[in-house]
């Protein structure tokens, strides 16, 4: 075995040791009382449901698929396309079975101080992180050691964006679903604190933070790291043996340089949240640089383009932050004009999520000139693997959120006192800026990736030239950048679909149930449950058909050009409305959490009332549909590399 294979190996085994120690750490404190045991009890029982009747739903797709891997590419594929798939569900498995037990003690632990629930909460969400990296790096390393070397691995990779398109979708409907349904009728419209007992929707809610943004966030980066080491192996292999696993050495490092980072997320004395994590992330960059600065000084060409991906990492957590966090111009901006009505509101959180488009844009533009300039297409797959290397400690910052979101549930809901919601909201409120800032990694890492990847498919499909003078390129061109809004579309409609059928749910309790509003009958959580659980995965089938079969219909009908066309087209148009819709519902969220501070009238006032409307129609864009087009450019990409051959040989160019 190779070093460089060797290193990401124990890498991603010491890195899984940690997840292991992480988590006996938080599962040693204290679960609080019996009231706080039994919500507790009831969020893991229905993020478990789901979780499991999702990959039931599953299981006859991904059989068809691994068949045809087995009979249009080899055996050696279809066998790590489905380790592809366990690997990538097994690691939003384990960081969401961390993240549902994780809720009760950090509600508990707030009530020793701000400092151990931020400790206990950070514990948490680093589990999925460093799980998700280790099973990564173990997964990349066994495969190109034992099974054959890159043509495997490309199965691997598929096997892993198909699991991350499925989870976005399923969790994403059914963590909006639930949540616009609560907000509707619980805020609106009976008038009572989010996270009230009362409300039928409560439970089904925190359900969703969890197979939501914890289980379809690793999920997604996940498929995003594996990939874009595989694609950047695949161009390497173009160059060099050397250039072929240098990838390894750089995901190893990052998995290191994570566990290191985790250490300095450390409360200081101002007792700001998110300057902690800086901390961790700042310390990660720097011992990733320099380590690889070790490894690499003898190609400084290279180690320039790695140092180009952290610097990428930076910048996008600082304007995404700019845009989307309540300390800020912009989300004041859309507080403000909420004093107008949900109108105004709308209308300006949609002009903040245009306008946060440019910034990022013009910084991946200029990661991909920069990389282009020093190591050609390679420098720009290197760049990727170096960003998505430092997954770790940023899903550990991302992770986090769903955590605390569950504490300041479970702490409302068991009636803990007003010092101890304090703290669990100052966590959550953090929360909701860490989510969006990872969000906009995930989409730059995904934009950078899905373009290694392209680079990869043009390689394998023999295409030197994609002219925009060929007709078949333009219409490619043209689907592909149709694909994201379709598909931004069914999600929207399924979440709105769903939430509908929540909203009546929970009118017809509220109507029904004698003392529900006066908090002496207990409301039917689990109908709620349910009805969420059946929405998303009724609507999970369609969505993800047509990321499958979009490139290969194009593929076969129009040829290998027109298929480059439509990959193009979706990772441009995808990146940006990506961008839009995570920043604008991020926008709109904080802007509500501003006003409940008791900015523009504060809770209860017209300006809350517009808020929540806007903040509703943010949910599904910030959590469902903007997150799914990651998986949706990726998904695409693998699908075109693993049949590449197969559109070579029975593609029909219907146009000349």
């Amino acid at each position: 075995m190779e070093f460089a294979v060797l290193f990401a190996l124990v890498s991603g085994l010491v890195t899984l040791i940690y997840a292991g120690f992480l988590t006996r750490s938080v599962l040693s404190h204290s679960q609080g009382n019996e009231k706080m045991q039994d919500i507790s009890s009831a969020i893991q029982e229905g993020a478990n449901a789901f979780l499991m009747r999702q990959y039931k739903t599953l299981v006859p797709l991904v059989i068809v698929l691994a068949a045809l891997i087995f009979f249009a590419v080899s055996m050696e594929t279809a066998a790590a396309f489905t380790i592809g798939v366990v690997s990538s569900s097994l690691a939003g498995y384990i960081g969401m079975q961390v993240s549902v037990r994780g809720n009760v003690r950090v509600a508990d632990a707030a009530s020793k101080g701000l400092k151990e629930a931020l400790s206990l909460s950070f514990k948490g969400g680093a589990v999925t992180g460093m799980a998700l990296v280790g099973l990564g790096l173990v997964g990349l390393a066994v495969i190109y050691e034992f099974m054959g070397g890159l043509g495997p691995l490309i199965g691997y990779g598929f096997g892993a964006s198909l699991i991350s398109l499925f989870a976005r979708v399923g969790g994403g409907i059914y963590t909006k679903a639930a949540d616009v349904g609560a907000d509707l009728v619980g805020k609106v419209e009976a008038g009572i604190p989010e996270d009230d007992p009362r409300n039928p929707a409560v439970i089904a809610d925190n359900v969703g933070d969890n197979v939501g943004d914890c289980a379809g966030m690793a999920a997604d980066v996940f498929e995003s790291f594996v990939v874009t080491v595989i694609a950047a192996m695949l161009l390497g292999f173009a160059i060099s043996p050397e250039y072929t696993i240098l990838p390894f050495i750089i995901a190893g490092v990052g998995g290191i340089a994570s566990i290191v980072g985790s250490l300095f997320v450390r409360l200081g004395d101002d007792k700001k949240i998110m300057k902690a994590f800086y901390k961790g992330l700042i310390a990660t960059s720097i011992v990733m640089a320099v380590l690889l600065y070790y490894w690499m000084q003898t190609d400084l060409s290279m180690f320039a383009t790695v140092i180009v991906g952290i610097i990428l990492t930076g910048l996008m957590f600082i304007v995404t932050e700019y845009y989307t966090a309540k300390e800020h111009k912009p989300v004041k901006m859309v507080a403000e004009s909420s004093k107008t009505g949900a109108g105004t509101n709308i209308i300006s959180g949609l002009a903040v999520g245009l306008q946060s488009t440019t910034l990022p844009a013009l910084f991946v533009v200029a990661a991909i000139a920069i990389s282009y300039t020093v190591g050609g297409l390679y420098g720009i797959a290197l760049a990727a693997a170096a960003m998505l290397s430092m997954s770790a400690i940023v899903i550990a910052v991302d992770s986090y959120g769903p955590i605390t979101d569950n504490a300041g549930g479970i702490a409302e809901m068991s009636g803990l006192s007003k010092e101890v919601r304090e703290i669990t909201d100052e966590l959550d409120a953090v929360g909701n800026s860490t989510k969006a800032t990872t969000k906009g990694f995930a989409i730059a890492g995904a934009a950078l990736g899905a373009l290694a990847l392209f680079a990869a498919f043009a390689e394998e499909a023999h295409l030197e030239v994609i002219s925009l003078l060929d007709p078949a390129v333009v219409i490619g061109l043209f689907i592909g950048a149709m694909l994201p809004f379709l598909f931004s579309s069914m999600l929207m409609t399924a979440v709105g679909k769903a939430a509908f059928q929540i909203v009546e749910e929970v009118r017809r309790q509220f109507r029904e149930i004698k003392g529900l509003m006066q908090g002496k009958a207990r409301a039917d959580y689990a109908t709620c449950v349910d009805i969420s659980t059946k929405s998303a995965l009724g609507e999970l089938i369609g969505p993800g058909l047509l990321a499958v079969l979009s490139p290969l219909v194009v593929g076969l009908l129009l040829g290998a050009t027109a298929l480059a066309g439509l990959l193009a087209g979706a990772i441009a148009s995808g990146f940006l409305l990506a961008l839009t819709m995570c920043n604008s519902g991020a926008s709109w969220d904080n802007a509500k959490k501003l006003i409940e501070e008791g900015e523009y009238g504060g809770k209860g006032s017209d300006a809350h009332k517009a808020a929540v409307v806007g903040d509703t129609v943010g949910d599904p864009f910030k959590d469902t549909a903007g997150p799914a087009l990651n998986a949706l450019i990726k998904v695409v990409n693998t699908v075109s590399l693993v049949f590449a051959g197969v559109v070579l040989a029975y593609g029909i160019h219907l146009i000349a």
